[in-house]
């Protein structure tokens, strides 16, 4: 095991630190490529694939299973996750810095060891959230699924692009105190990582993950379950043994379902206005460009519904 420790994550920040857009601006700024695909609004299309993604690695799942409150609070659980990731990419330097050592703080907390033999992990054998393999595809999932995602929808990046992304994206794993030598060199080294993970059997759907996925896509509250497109999506982005070990049926009635979806979807997100289409975060932070006190009340609205409160900086100040 290889676990992130306070000092390895200073040194990473340190080097954010020096390679950020500016105070203001936060660590990538309103020029960068980061910033234009992760204000869309519409990359939540992929938000079940990365979580089943994340899940599949047992580490991961038994740490969710032992350590989190998502059945208990689900709503909670999706405002804390992207009130941290979101204030890492539009947040000033200060509150993405912040994040990041919340983030290992409590990441430092969940430790534990595997209920059971899963795939090449042994029962007993230990697990750290902080652990870097975990880390690193955690990560992966997060940046291979914006793009997945963004795709579906928008206009593909173009080869140039996703290597000006991916090398951002790089600078983001120093947030959560990864070094350069623990993240692929370029896009096609990320994209052959991402191919060796999927048939590596270091990815296996445990009991705890069949049990945590069928609860979120199927569980005991209605009003929370999604659609049925969504789920018939998420299973159709996975690779067909992870769609397997989940579970998850794909009919040509769920085909249908998708297919109409994003018709539908492709045809009138573009058209939508900036204010409706681009997450709140991003939105606050072009008013923090500005030089604006506070989020007007729409923002302030839009916050409330990607992270939970209505400022995103507000805990960052000073």
């Amino acid at each position: 095991m290889h676990p992130v420790s306070g000092s390895d994550l200073e040194s990473a920040l340190d080097r954010v630190r020096a390679g950020a857009a500016g105070p203001d601006e936060g660590v990538f700024g309103p020029a960068s490529l980061t910033w234009r695909v992760d204000r869309e609004a519409v990359i939540f299309l992929g938000a079940g694939r990365a979580l089943l993604l994340q899940l599949a690695h047992p580490w991961v799942a038994a740490a969710i299973a032992e350590h989190s409150r998502t059945f208990a609070d689900p709503i909670g659980r999706f405002h804390r996750t992207f009130d941290i990731v979101f204030a890492m990419v539009f947040g000033s330097l200060d509150r993405a810095l912040l994040s990041a050592r919340q983030l290992h703080r409590r990441h430092t907390m969940i430790v534990g060891q595997m209920p059971q033999t899963v795939g090449p992990f042994a029962a007993g054998s230990s697990y750290r959230a902080n652990d870097v393999p975990s880390l690193r595809w955690v990560h992966a999932t997060l940046v291979e699924t914006a793009l997945v995602s963004h795709d579906l929808v928008l206009p593909p990046l173009s080869a140039e692009e996703r290597e000006r992304y991916w090398s951002e994206r790089r600078m983001f794993g120093g947030l959560f105190g990864l070094t350069a030598d623990d993240l692929p060199a370029d896009w096609r080294a990320f994209a052959d990582y991402n191919a060796q993970m999927a048939q590596s059997d270091i990815l296996t759907v445990s009991p705890a993950a069949r049990e945590i996925a069928a609860q979120i896509f199927g569980g005991a509250r209605p009003w929370l379950r999604p659609p049925r497109w969504y789920r018939a999506l998420t299973a159709r982005l996975l690779p067909e043994r992870l769609r397997e070990g989940f579970g998850l049926a794909l009919d040509e009635r769920d085909v249908r379902a998708v297919d109409n979806a994003l018709t539908w979807i492709r045809r009138i997100y573009p058209r939508l206005p900036d204010r409706l289409r681009y997450v709140g975060p991003y939105q606050e932070a072009l008013a923090r460009l500005r030089g604006e006190p506070q989020p007007d009340w729409m923002i302030r609205c839009l916050n409330r519904a990607w992270i939970g409160r209505p400022q995103m900086d507000e805990r960052g100040k000073g």
